[in-house]
């Protein structure tokens, strides 16, 4: 079972427009806790690379990775089965911090999915409490 906490502005107001997209934090049975990124069609674009053991830490993941996203690296690559494409951000010590929710077919699809994610960052990055 997996609970999800909506968002909403970080003092329970509203947030500014970031295009509807946004950020959510789940927690799974086993309490670990993990970021998702949902666009306003309901789509998942991305989620955190890794779990995390407490909510701060979860938040505080995005909230960094929205911040210093002009120095994260991006990298399109096949799928460990090979039979598709993802994207991955890598921060600056070369570690994973967010990939693709799906798989694509095609590489110019997935290249095109990862740049409207970094520039759906430069817009979330504006927003207080963008994570719930």
């Amino acid at each position: 079972m997996t609970v999800t906490k909506d968002v909403d502005g970080a003092d329970g107001g509203e947030r500014p427009d970031t295009g509807g997209a946004r950020c959510r934090i789940d927690v799974d049975a086993d309490g670990a806790y993990s970021w998702r990124v949902v666009a306003q069609n309901g789509r998942v674009v991305a989620v955190s690379a890794r779990p995390y053991g407490e909510y701060g830490h979860c938040r505080s993941a995005f909230e960094t990775l929205c911040r210093d996203r002009a120095e994260l690296a991006g990298a399109v690559q096949h799928t460990a089965g090979g039979n598709g494409w993802m994207w991955l951000l890598r921060d600056a010590a070369g570690g994973v911090v967010a990939v693709s929710a799906r798989p694509y077919e095609r590489h110019s699809t997935c290249r095109a999915a990862w740049q409207r994610f970094r520039a759906l960052l430069t817009d979330m990055v504006e927003v207080t409490g963008s994570c719930p």
